[in-house]
Formats: structure tokens, sequence, C-alpha cells
């Protein structure tokens, strides 16, 4: 069974439950249920956006499982600091996109509902990257996280020529 597998199957049952929770269930909820789409070019731009969130979403994740050999979850870390594909970057792709996933639910369904939603799940990712997430990857990666976290912004992604 190769290394990766378990972190994969892990990953995957992770995301149903917690991004799966808060980019689909919740919204649903928020909405009452899923509305008819209105014609336009809104919903176009939001039938781009959302799945583009959960694309990317899914590529950090598959980076979490194979590379780090764990899972986004807090009880299941990466045993390995994942810097590679977007976490070159920026620091928290999979915050950023699943807020992208439900600002182009918004978007799609003209909800201003859910992008307030959109902006309290990112200030509630922040808080918790800083006072849970950022001390303990300092605790389990040392000195490579401190250099990791000094070259490579928080939320605003840095693209290097090259």
């Amino acid at each position: 069974m190769p290394r990766a597998l378990g972190p994969i199957l892990k990953t995957i049952l992770f995301t149903i439950f917690v991004p799966g929770t808060v980019a689909v269930l919740v919204p649903y909820w928020l909405m009452g249920g899923y509305p008819r789409l209105a014609p336009g070019p809104l919903t176009w731009l939001g039938v781009l956006i959302t799945p583009v969130g959960a694309a990317i979403y899914f590529r950090c994740a598959w980076e979490f499982a194979v590379r780090g050999l764990g899972t986004p979850a807090p009880i299941a870390p990466t045993k390995f600091l994942v810097t590679t594909a977007l976490h070159r970057y920026v620091r928290n792709p999979m915050y950023i996109v699943v807020a992208l996933a439900i600002a182009g639910q918004a978007v799609l369904f003209r909800s201003s509902h859910l992008g307030e939603y959109a902006a309290v799940m990112l200030l509630i990712a922040h808080v918790f990257v800083i006072f849970h997430e950022e001390p303990t990857l300092r605790r389990q990666f040392g000195e490579s996280y401190e250099e990791y976290r000094r070259s490579v912004p928080r939320w605003i992604p840095k693209f290097r020529a090259g």
C-alpha cells in the first residue's frame, strides 16, 4: 500500500465533512435551498468561480496528503511542511479558495448573505491561523516553518518571476 493512501482517504473524509459543510451545506441552509438561477453574466461568473475554488482546494489537499503525508485536519496534520504548489505563493490557499467557492455561490445566486458568510468564514480562519495554526506549525517544524513564514505571505499571494 502506498504511503500516501491513508492520508488521501483521510483527506477525502475531512473534505466531505469540513469544507463540504462550510462551502456546500451551510450556503444551502442560509439560502433555504438552492434558488433558480437568473440568466446573465453574473451567473456565468458564479458558474466559473465556484468550481475553480473547489479545484484549487483539491489540488492543495492533494499536496497535504501526498507530499505532507497528512491531512488539512488539525487532528491528523502533515508529517512534512508543505511548501509546494500554491503553498509557494501563499501560506493559506485552502481557506482562500473555500471562501472563493462561497463567494462564487454568492454571485451565482445573487445572495448578499453568502457574501457576508464568506467574509465571516475568512475572519474565523484568520483568528484560527494566528492563534492555533501558526504556533502549532512553529512547534512542529521549527526554523523551516519560520523561514517559510518569512518568505511566503499569509493571505495575499506573492507571485515571483522565474
